[in-house]
């Protein structure tokens, strides 16, 4: 799965590990989903999706 996250992170200003804290998600986590090493369980989405006020699908496309 394809995502936007690190550049709606970047954009925020925020580095990993602030994104993981405001997530509650380990800095390690937000790296794995920004290289498409995982992909976030449901309520994760949601939680980025809030986050950066996007909805999912602006977030995250299937390959």
């Amino acid at each position: 799965m394809n995502n936007r996250v690190r550049e709606l992170r970047a954009a925020q200003g925020w580095s990993q590990a602030e994104l993981a804290t405001r997530l509650g998600v380990s800095r390690q986590t937000v790296n794995a989903i920004e290289t498409g090493r995982y992909d976030p369980s449901l309520p994760l989405a949601f939680s980025l999706a809030r986050l950066f006020e996007q909805p999912i699908e602006a977030i995250f496309q299937p390959n």
